[in-house]
């Protein structure tokens, strides 16, 4: 019989840009089974956007100045909640003040132009995410919960899945890309108590 390896190596260590995944035996109310874009990671801690956490409400209804393209809003995390945050795959300088946070990737930027080009070229719209909230690490945070196994830190997720909207199962199709030892995990229940 052959005995279950249920600790993870997580051979990548976190930077601007890497994915997030939670582990799959994590029980946090927030974060269980949630995949994490990471727009921040120094010395002064770090900063991303939960990808499959979404509102029942689209954009247009929240701000009908925003053009009806039908975009589905995310709950990046529990920190200001209050506020709108954007990403978008955009040619560099198209959106000024954006931060590049991988290649092919940006984080913020005039929120006026992108609106205006989002009802322009409405077949653009799979370009930009929406999130309300982000999620934060203190100094040394992340660290810490990686080494306690809360996330697998990944690199290999590829841009089109990140900024798609319709995927219900990112955790899971995120996990399985890790190879087959991962995918086993993929079907425990949400409480293994319930197994």
């Amino acid at each position: 019989m052959k005995k279950l390896n249920l600790n993870f190596r997580n051979n990548e260590r976190p930077k601007r840009g890497s994915i997030l995944i939670s582990d799959p035996l994590l029980n946090d109310q927030y974060f269980s089974r949630s995949v994490v874009l990471l727009c921040e990671h120094n010395q002064e801690g770090s900063f991303g956007f939960v990808l499959n956490n979404y509102l029942e409400i689209d954009l247009h209804r929240i701000d009908n100045n925003f053009p009806d393209i039908q975009a589905r809003i995310s709950i990046g995390g529990p920190v200001h909640r209050e506020n709108l945050f954007f990403i978008h795959s955009f040619d560099a300088g198209v959106i000024p003040e954006s931060v590049q946070v991988a290649e092919g990737i940006f984080y913020g930027g005039d929120f006026d132009i992108l609106a205006t080009l989002l009802r322009d070229f409405p077949e653009t719209r799979n370009k930009a995410r929406f999130f309300v909230g982000y999620s934060g690490w203190s100094i040394g945070q992340l660290n810490e919960e990686i080494v306690e196994k809360s996330w697998i830190t990944v690199s290999n997720i590829p841009k089109d899945l990140i900024f798609d909207t319709q995927n219900d199962n990112l955790w899971k199709t995120c996990l399985e890309m890790q190879g087959d030892s991962f995918k086993l995990f993929t079907t425990f229940p949400r409480n293994p108590q319930d197994n």
